[in-house]
């Protein structure tokens, strides 16, 4: 009888499944993350159902907080590539809430909200972000916390940026707890992910500071850093590059496009997406870990699609960066069911990836809408390419959904 049951929930969940990816009709959300890069697509795929609002961005608006932004990101950086290093030299996995992992998740977010605050005292802050001090708050969170701090300080000190003041514990909490705002369509919002790919992070692998900022609903500014990806292209396979030449800052703001730099140089190139139309010499980018994401589908999609190249799975929004730079073409990311995508776990990258000429979108088609507060509602999975893919890409993903559902 069970098993009976969960035949039928699987066959209503496929037949729910096909009605929607099998729309014709790609339906415009009343806030894109970018109006720039959705245009050139959609206009000449089909009449939306709802028109693009006419709202204008100029990059020049957002000089202060792109500049802000790099510095708080680079701190961030600056702090968790100690802690990687303490990481390596440790057997981190057994220290439960006082591993360093977690020292550096907080610290990170400390960090990057206490940079924006000083460096943008004038603004109201808002900051959407995966921490809080709840933990830190609880017995036994003490040690923790004063670790955080200390380590805070210390990359505080080596900068010298702020040295008319040392942190305290109460200040590192409040800090912490200012990323517990909700987002939404209505004001500005910072949003963060203090360190995007814990497990990439913890194996001394891939992981990312991710950031943006919302103006009204809309994506306009990105800055993600990612400490361990090489400089040079990883295209072949590799996420490993010799000492020295890894360590890469990639930002955006609306309509002016995307720059990659060395996290510890400030010369800036511009970047651009692979612009293939061929899928033959298309690869295809995907989550690390099985358990982020479906590996059968997304190696159904690209064989239906003719992508001969093998997957590069790397953790984190560091895909979005290579993918931005032309190191692949293609990112594929389907959840399990049930799990929700958060707004920092593809804010930074999304804007990175379009002002370098590529687009993303869920399976239907439809822009990712961060304007709905933590989470995005959005259907099934989320889909990465250049524009002269894109329609084949996403015909090839209905496809494989529609025999995925069937099998069941």
């Amino acid at each position: 009888m069970r098993k009976r049951k969960r035949k039928e929930k699987d066959r209503r969940t496929s037949i729910n499944l096909v009605s929607i990816i099998a729309k014709p009709e790609i339906t415009i959300t009343k806030n894109p993350f970018l109006v720039s890069s959705a245009l050139l697509f959609f206009s000449n795929k089909t009449k939306s159902k709802t028109s693009i609002p006419r709202v204008l961005f100029s990059s020049m608006s957002y000089n202060k907080e792109l500049a802000a932004a790099k510095k708080a990101v680079s701190l961030a950086a600056r702090l968790c590539q100690k802690m990687q290093k303490a990481i390596l030299q440790s057997d981190v996995q057994s220290k439960s809430d006082k591993s360093p992992v977690t020292v550096a998740d907080y610290g990170s977010q400390a960090l990057v909200s206490y940079a924006l605050q000083r460096e943008l005292p004038s603004e109201l802050f808002s900051l959407v972000a995966e921490e809080d001090s709840e933990d830190l708050l609880k017995d036994g969170g003490q040690e923790t916390l004063e670790r955080i701090t200390k380590l805070v300080n210390d990359i505080l000190a080596s900068d010298g940026s702020y040295s008319d003041s040392t942190l305290s514990t109460e200040d590192i909490v409040k800090a912490i707890d200012c990323g517990k705002s909700e987002g939404g369509s209505q004001g500005r919002h910072w949003v963060l992910d203090p360190i995007d790919g814990t497990k990439g992070f913890l194996r001394g692998d891939q992981y990312a500071i991710a950031l943006a900022l919302l103006d009204e609903g809309t994506v306009v500014l990105g800055v993600l850093a990612c400490p361990n990806l090489p400089l040079t292209s990883i295209a072949g396979g590799s996420q490993h590059s010799l000492p020295g030449e890894v360590g890469c800052l990639f930002f955006s703001v609306v309509e002016g496009g995307t720059y990659m730099q060395p996290l510890d140089s400030s010369s800036a190139v511009k970047v651009q997406v692979n612009a293939t139309d061929n899928p033959e010499e298309a690869s295809l980018f995907e989550s690390y870990e099985a358990a982020h994401s479906m590996h059968d589908l997304s190696s159904s999609i690209v064989k239906k699609l003719g992508v001969k190249a093998p997957p590069v799975r790397i953790d984190s929004q560091a895909k979005y960066g290579a993918l931005s730079r032309g190191d692949g073409v293609i990112y594929l990311r389907f959840p399990h069911e049930g799990y929700r995508e958060k707004i920092w776990d593809h804010a930074a990258g999304c804007i990175v990836v379009s002002e370098a000429g590529g687009l993303v979108t869920d399976v239907a088609g439809n822009p990712l809408d961060f304007s709905k507060g933590r989470y995005l509602d959005l259907d099934t999975g989320i889909i990465v390419t250049n524009q002269k893919l894109m329609p084949s890409l996403l015909k090839a993903v209905r496809e494989s959904i529609e025999e995925k559902a069937s099998s069941l």
